[in-house]
């Protein structure tokens, strides 16, 4: 009965990890998703009305035609999240109001501004 539930949800949790150079989701297959820090063009918050009783909120960093969804009761979001909100122009107040949210929506958490030299 439990080999049913491994094979369906994994056997190992999913995780998120970041250096310097990316950021990257590992899922419960094995597989993984990346975008590296200086492609990263905005990130954004996704919520459905499927909570409470499974993940409802993920987060989207996207770039051009890259990016990675990193549901938010992944292993390492907290730490992510700590990152991400020394970002210039995070909008903290979007993260929260995404937080409350309970029905489908998106959320503009933050958007690189380019700087003209």
């Amino acid at each position: 009965m439990f080999e049913f539930l491994k094979r369906w949800f994994g056997s190992r949790p999913e995780t998120v990890e970041f250096d310097d150079e990316r950021v990257t989701r590992t899922m419960r297959n094995g597989e993984t998703e990346s975008i590296r820090w200086d492609e990263l063009r905005e990130i954004q918050i996704v919520t459905t009305n499927e909570g409470p009783w499974v993940d409802d909120v993920f987060w989207l960093l996207l770039g051009d035609g890259v990016g990675c969804a990193v549901p938010s009761e992944t292993v390492g979001m907290q730490r992510l999240l700590e990152r991400l909100s020394a970002l210039p122009g995070f909008d903290a107040r979007a993260v929260i109001e995404a937080m409350g949210c309970t029905d489908n929506n998106r959320f503009q958490i933050w958007t690189r501004t380019e700087v003209a030299c």
